[in-house]
C-alpha cells in the first residue's frame, strides 16, 4: 500500500510540473457500478473545481477497465447511486440505472441532525443507508456533509435496491486511453496525506 501511495504522490507531483499533456489524463468521480470479475468500473464524473463541493453531473457515465497491474489499484470501491443529498430543499438526487439519467426526488423529513462526526454515537458502528421497507423510511449519514437525515418516500421507491440511497466511493483514475485506467485510487478509502 505504501508503494501505491508513493506512486500516486509521484504522479501528482509530475502532473503539477508537466501539466495536462501526452503524459495522460485524470478523471475523478463517484462509483455507480463495479464488476471485479469483469474488471470494470463505472463512475459519474465530478465537474466541480471546488474542493469539498462535488458536482456529479456529467453524463453519460464513464466506463473504465481497472488497471491490469493490480499494484496500481487501491481498495475496491463501494457502489452507490446517490449523487446529492440536499438537506435544505429536502431532496435527494439519484442516478436512475433504468433511464440512465439523474432523478431528483423530494422527501418528507422525519429527523435531521447537523455537525455529526463519524464517531458520534448516533452513527458510529452503523452501516448506512438504513432502509426500512416496513416503516417506509430511509436513514442516511453523509460523512462529507456531516449530516444525518431520516425521511420517508412514496412506496414505489422501496422496490429499489439499498445501494440506490448510498453514496458510492469517490475514485481518481489516471489514463492515457479512454476507457482503460493505468492507475485507480479510491480516494474515499485512502488518505494520501496520512502518515
Amino acid at each position: 500500500m505504501k508503494k501505491f501511495i508513493g506512486l500516486m504522490l509521484a504522479m501528482l507531483i509530475l502532473m503539477m510540473f508537466t501539466g495536462c499533456n501526452d503524459e495522460g489524463k485524470v478523471k475523478q468521480g463517484r462509483v455507480i457500478a463495479f464488476d471485479k470479475e469483469k474488471g470494470r468500473v463505472v463512475l459519474i464524473e465530478d465537474k466541480s473545481l471546488v474542493k469539498g463541493k462535488p458536482e456529479y453531473t456529467i453524463l453519460p457515465p464513464s466506463v473504465f477497465l481497472i488497471p491490469e497491474d493490480k499494484n496500481e489499484m487501491g481498495a475496491d470501491p463501494a457502489v452507490g447511486q446517490r449523487m446529492k443529498l440536499d438537506d435544505e430543499r429536502n431532496t435527494i438526487t439519484i442516478f436512475d440505472t433504468v433511464t440512465q439519467q439523474f432523478k431528483e426526488i423530494p422527501y418528507t423529513l422525519i429527523e435531521k441532525k447537523n455537525n455529526v462526526a463519524k464517531d458520534d454515537p448516533l452513527v458510529e458502528g452503523r452501516k448506512y443507508p438504513v432502509v426500512d421497507r416496513t416503516a417506509k423510511t430511509i436513514q442516511i449519514y453523509s460523512n462529507r456533509q456531516k449530516i444525518y437525515v431520516s425521511f420517508s418516500l412514496p412506496i414505489e421507491y422501496f422496490t429499489l435496491p439499498d445501494e440506490t440511497w448510498a453514496a458510492g466511493d469517490e475514485i481518481r483514475i489516471y489514463y492515457k486511453e479512454e476507457g482503460k485506467s493505468l492507475r485507480l485510487m479510491n480516494i474515499t478509502k485512502t488518505d494520501i496525506f496520512k502518515k
